[in-house]
């Protein structure tokens, strides 16, 4: 399989965006599950202007689209982008997420953004 080649400028941009731990964990988990504004600041514990710039960044280079639905933007992975495959090899490496949803469906926090 051919991998595309990536210029040292943009894997320079991303991998400084994914060097924030709150930035890579939200990839990690993106890569599983789309999620709301809403649900990153339960998960996190940070505003909401926050979680918002640090999805503005990672929509900014492409790795992240939103969709609207209603009021409610929803965000997921860009697996279209051509940076895709620079970022998935990154992230294959990181421990799944999927519990920190899970806890907050426990707590009665998980937030349904319909």
């Amino acid at each position: 399989m051919l991998v595309p080649e990536i210029k040292i400028e943009k894997a320079a941009t991303i991998l400084k965006l994914l060097g924030d731990k709150t930035r890579l964990t939200m990839i990690k988990m993106l890569d599983s599950h789309d999620y709301c504004v809403c649900e990153f600041v339960e998960i996190f514990k940070v505003s909401q202007p926050a979680i918002s710039q640090h999805l503005r960044k990672l929509k900014d280079v492409g790795l992240v689209r939103e969709t609207r639905k209603g009021q409610w933007i929803i965000y997921s992975l860009n697996k279209g982008s051509d940076d895709f495959l620079f970022v998935q090899n990154l992230i294959d490496h990181l421990p799944n997420q999927d519990f920190k949803l899970q806890e907050l469906e426990e707590q009665g926090l998980r937030i349904s953004c319909e």
